[in-house]
């Protein structure tokens, strides 16, 4: 319990001091799991629309597949992108491996089936309310696209949630593509990780701490955002 604590009393130290290192890996997490987020949002969220709204050969299985890549393991798809972005695979000119583009990209392909699961579900539901009377007032099913996710802005902003807590929480498919270089590619989960195994609990649970507080703080700041575009 006593270690607990010293370790809890240290933590605050550096996170009150903010901690030079301590900044810049929660800086680079932020960095890295906002773009994820944003790009696996604009790729999942038309896609999830469209699977609602469209006719579309095959739907079903799309929807199943879409659902079951939920618990697509991290592991897997860092491991993907690595044979992919290695010097023998198809993308290894780009010399992106071990370098934060690479965990972007490793963390938008999870985030993606998220957006797209949830929207597809949102977007059925207003479809089925909605849908028949836009198109008899003359709006093609694109054209009806766009009103329709305005009505279901809260619905969006979950699923983008859902993405930035599925990508900032990562830890396997990042410390593949990433490599956990300190001062380049080193994240708040890698760094929990590799500080706990050397024992150094006091810097591991500060960034914990950290973790969280940037969690909530995404999720009030977006539920807030909605309910002023909501008042609009």
């Amino acid at each position: 319990m006593n270690d607990f604590v010293q370790a809890l009393d240290t933590a605050a130290g550096l996170i009150g001091h903010l901690d030079s290192e301590l900044r810049e890996i929660v800086t680079l997490s932020l960095g890295v799991s906002l773009t994820a987020s944003l790009l696996a949002f604009a790729i999942g969220a038309p896609l999830g629309a469209a699977l609602a709204i469209y006719r579309i050969r095959g739907k079903g299985f799309l929807v199943v597949i879409a659902n079951a890549l939920l618990g697509l393991p991290p592991v897997v798809v860092g491991l993907a992108v690595y044979l992919l972005l290695s010097r023998s695979g198809p993308l290894g000119s780009l010399g992106i491996l071990f370098t934060p583009t690479a965990m972007v990209i490793a963390q938008t392909i999870l985030g993606v089936p998220i957006v797209v699961a949830l929207v597809h579900r949102m977007m059925v539901d207003i479809w089925t309310r909605y849908g028949d009377a836009l198109l008899v007032d003359g709006a093609s099913r694109l054209r009806a696209m766009r009103p329709l996710m305005c009505i279901g802005r809260d619905g969006l902003l979950t699923a983008f949630l859902a993405a930035f807590g599925r990508a900032i929480a990562e830890v396997g498919a990042i410390i593949i593509v990433g490599g956990n270089v300190r001062g380049y590619t080193r994240t708040m989960t890698t760094a929990i990780a590799l500080e706990t195994s050397k024992g150094e609990l006091s810097f591991a649970l500060a960034l914990g701490i950290i973790l969280i507080i940037l969690s909530m703080t995404v999720s009030v700041l977006s539920f807030l955002l909605g309910r002023v575009v909501a008042g609009r």
